[in-house]
């Protein structure tokens, strides 16, 4: 009898195992440069930053932005009520890149699992932009500054995209990338928080 029970606990601890590295297999992908809110919780220069902090490539939530995707106030964090310390706007004081309008930009991101993907789309923060308030899109400009359409193709584990920062702007605002898969009803979110 004892037997049967050590081969069916070493049995369900190797099926935990499995589940647990399939999950952790599943992982996709997030802005590094700028770099992206989930980013310096990752990396701890943010504290207090709940689960992102181990999964800085797990903010996924429904494609179609700006039309569909996640809700205003929600769109940090992808509307994934786990990471929601993205949304925090933590009174204006996410650290934030140096940046100048006008200026040629690298923007990378680190995709740990590939998918086939259908565009990376950067989105950048009106004028009047208050970076106390949770992200909308009345507070986006309506349409990206920058589209990379990837017409069902997997990118590689790092993928840059050279762009041009927009002009006259100044002050903190907030540059929103989105990764949209083509083979599931998801895209990737990543909030970047600039100074002009």
């Amino acid at each position: 009898m004892r037997k049967k029970i050590g081969a069916a606990a070493i049995g369900l601890s190797i099926a935990g195992v499995s589940l647990f590295a399939t999950g952790s297999a599943s992982s996709h992908g997030y802005v590094d440069s700028p770099a992206s809110r989930q980013a310096y919780c990752a990396k701890g220069t943010v504290k207090n930053c709940g689960e992102i902090q181990w999964e800085p490539q797990s903010v996924e939530g429904p494609k179609g932005f700006p039309k569909g995707g996640p809700a205003d106030g929600k769109i940090c964090a992808g509307g994934n009520s786990r990471f929601a310390e993205l949304d925090d706007p933590r009174d204006g004081k996410w650290p934030a890149t140096k940046v100048t309008a006008g200026q040629g930009f690298q923007f990378r991101w680190k995709i740990p699992a590939q998918h086939a993907t259908t565009d990376f789309k950067y989105y950048i923060t009106k004028d009047g932009y208050n970076p106390n308030k949770p992200l909308t899109r009345a507070d986006l400009e309506s349409q990206p500054f920058m589209s990379v359409p990837f017409g069902g193709r997997i990118p590689p584990s790092t993928v840059t995209h050279q762009g041009t920062i927009p002009t006259q702007k100044t002050g903190k605002h907030l540059i929103l990338g989105v990764w949209t898969i083509a083979d599931t009803g998801n895209a990737f979110y990543a909030c970047s928080d600039v100074q002009f």
